[in-house]
């Protein structure tokens, strides 16, 4: 890697050249990951025009909502952007062709896409980035052709897994050739250098994004966020392990019986199916998709209705007393709300000023 401190550019005086914002043509190396009802078009565009990588959330919306959500973003910036997609995704395929018609600079994935979608991609001259949680996960995918890959240790929100950050990231780092972006527990400058000395080549943030000005969450629920510092990580809401805000609903569904949860979870899933427009069979489909290669029973396949609709119900209707927040550790450092410009200059501004100082510290 060359020396990541040095060039002048942009409101933070500083530009981090990494192999991530050479890969993606972004000016920092700070990525906004696709939550969703959060990743919308305005956070997206504030993100890009700020010179980190905006990802846009699609598993939420159908697929002429994606088509309007891109062109939407598309008219609030020239930078570059990214779409993440469920690889699972009965209509991930028509996604795909979506994101080639409209030469969306990165496509991200909550899990490994199939091999041919990634070189379908990437003969359009897309750049794919997946998600990871494990080092044969990242093997497999690099294998593949994936140009970077994201990994995420058990401090982050949404769908985690149990290995801290500061484990699995040099593993994947050692493991792979491709730039790696570090996520789970980031939310400042210090933490960026810090994923930088593991040789990351950037760093990707939920939380901390979600609690920013440029946020579409309603104030009363980002009011919730800066009020809270205890997480859990729960079973309850999908089957699968998921870091929410612990909160009275969230302690409900824990305590809740199979019965009483599997009917809550048909009734949601329905909800979702109106909304989304899916039908039945596809959502079954994907139910089925969901259970494959996981240890889920049936009712926990069908309990995956439960995601969509109880975030909605905080992100989107602003009732975080009937919904869950999907939330990671940092969220108990977090005690702002500024504008998504402001929060990558004052990160990427901390990091170069750590990093320069270090040799300087260590003659001492």
């Amino acid at each position: 890697m060359t020396d990541p401190v040095g060039r002048q550019a942009g409101q933070a005086g500083q530009v981090l050249d990494t192999p991530l914002t050479r890969l993606v043509g972004v000016r920092h190396p700070v990525v906004q990951t696709g939550m969703g009802w959060v990743a919308g078009p305005r956070l997206v565009s504030a993100v890009a025009n700020a010179g980190g990588l905006g990802i846009l959330a699609s598993a939420t919306m159908t697929l002429d909502q994606l088509a309007t959500a891109i062109a939407e973003v598309r008219s609030r910036t020239e930078a570059p952007f990214g779409v993440n997609l469920r690889a699972d995704a009965s209509d991930a395929g028509e996604r795909v062709d979506l994101l080639i018609k409209n030469r969306v600079k990165v496509a991200s994935f909550a899990l490994a896409p199939r091999q041919e979608l990634i070189a379908k991609l990437k003969d359009a001259g897309i750049v794919v980035i997946p998600s990871v949680g494990a080092r044969r996960h990242a093997e497999k995918v690099a294998a593949w052709g994936a140009d970077a890959v994201l990994v995420q240790g058990g401090e982050g929100g949404g769908h985690t897994g149990a290995v801290a950050t500061t484990l699995l990231l040099p593993q994947v780092v050692d493991a792979v050739d491709i730039p790696v972006i570090a996520a789970g527990g980031f939310f400042d400058g210090r933490g960026l250098a810090a994923a930088l000395a593991y040789g990351a080549a950037g760093v990707a943030m939920g939380t901390r994004f979600l609690l920013t000005s440029d946020s579409s969450v309603p104030d009363a629920v980002k009011q919730a966020y800066l009020g809270m510092s205890d997480t859990v990580v729960t079973r309850q809401v999908d089957g699968l392990p998921h870091r929410v805000l612990r909160t009275a609903l969230v302690d409900g569904l824990e305590r809740a019986g199979k019965l009483s949860g599997l009917v809550r979870a048909v009734r949601n899933a329905a909800r979702f199916k109106k909304i989304s427009g899916m039908s039945w069979q596809a959502v079954i489909r994907d139910g089925l998709a969901m259970k494959h290669g996981k240890e889920l029973s049936w009712s926990q396949v069908l309990m995956a209705g439960n995601t969509p609709m109880l975030l909605k119900a905080a992100m989107v209707d602003g009732r975080p007393d009937l919904g869950v927040m999907s939330s990671g550790q940092v969220v108990a450092l977090i005690d702002d709300l500024p504008l998504a410009e402001e929060l990558i200059d004052d990160i990427v501004t901390q990091a170069a000023a750590i990093l320069r100082a270090l040799p300087a510290h260590l003659a001492e």
